[in-house]
């Protein structure tokens, strides 16, 4: 019978011949494991972990994009700095909307949907299409008013789509700046002070002209009860997503200071609304005159219309 002994002499003696015949050979034992490197099983369950972090969207996934970001910045002269305002895709500019017509109270609309990702693609857009909506309105609401009088004659007054943009775009962009820097100027003197930047500003302030739109469309309707209403609602809509949006900028201000700060926000924005509602839609009523008519011994005549 042959010991154990026997067995790994033959064994080894095997190994050796064939180490002699392939020198790069490598053996390995049947009746030991296989081991894996520590260092390779290590990088495995790092792969797997970063796998994991793409799916998931994790804190670190999140910090080392931002910091590559932040390191690709481009200068901002060139055209690939604005570039990245723009870079948005349909589903956060809807999802953006629709938190601006239904505003959810206890939430803030910057950190909601806009902290992510500041973009200008949707207020451009929105506030040109705001333009045209309401030159476009007005005008049908003055022709629809006056159809039917016999010495009325319709023509399209161009000059609304030049004042309605300048009101808008002005207001857009302008009121966002002020307040940019009245929230500076406080949170150097109140710590507290929860800090905006100017595009999260503009963002919001473009996105909660959204609501103006099917509303400018509505106001063609030729009842002053109704427009007013309309004007009201959207009013109050908007209106509360930029009172949820700077209250928490600042409520740990002075009190009459925060109070000021949101009832100017407020009148600023009806402001708005009621001058584009008044201007363009219920403008006082121009008194045509009436047609003059020669009569056969050369007087002139007067037709009256009533």
């Amino acid at each position: 019978i042959a010991s154990p002994a026997m067995h790994l002499f033959a064994e080894f003696d095997d190994a050796a011949n064939l180490l002699a015949a392939n020198p790069d050979a490598t053996t390995i034992s049947i009746d030991e494991p296989v081991e894996i490197p520590k260092n390779q099983h290590s990088r495995q369950q790092e792969t797997g972990r970063e796998e994991d972090d793409e799916l998931l969207g994790t804190d670190d996934s999140d910090k080392t994009e931002l910091l590559a970001g932040q390191k690709k910045s481009a200068p901002f002269w060139t055209f690939e700095y604005y570039q990245t305002f723009f870079d948005v895709d349909t589903y956060q500019v809807l999802d953006r909307i629709k938190g601006s017509v239904f505003p959810v109270p206890g939430k803030n609309f910057v950190r909601l949907y806009i902290r992510s990702n500041p973009d200008l693609y949707g207020p451009f857009w929105i506030c040109a299409t705001l333009v045209f909506t309401i030159a476009v309105s007005g005008n049908l609401s003055n022709f629809f008013i006056h159809l039917g009088k016999p010495t009325y004659r319709y023509v399209p007054e161009f000059r609304k789509v030049s004042i309605a943009a300048t009101t808008i775009y002005a207001y857009a962009w302008l009121v966002p700046l002020a307040l940019w820097g009245f929230l500076m100027w406080r949170n150097s003197k109140v710590m507290n002070i929860v800090s905006y930047s100017f595009l999260e500003i503009v963002c919001v302030y473009g996105y909660s002209l959204f609501v103006y739109i099917p509303t400018a469309i509505l106001w063609i309707i030729p009842q002053k009860v109704v427009r007013w209403v309309l004007m009201i609602f959207s009013l109050c809509l908007s209106g509360s997503v930029l009172v949820m949006t700077f209250w928490p900028a600042v409520r740990d201000d002075n009190r009459r200071i925060a109070l000021a700060t949101v009832v100017t926000i407020v009148l600023l924005h009806a402001l708005l609304a009621v001058g584009c509602l008044a201007y363009f839609f219920d403008a006082p009523e121009v008194d045509f005159p009436a047609p003059v008519t020669p009569t056969l011994n050369g007087t002139i005549g007067i037709t009256k219309s009533h």
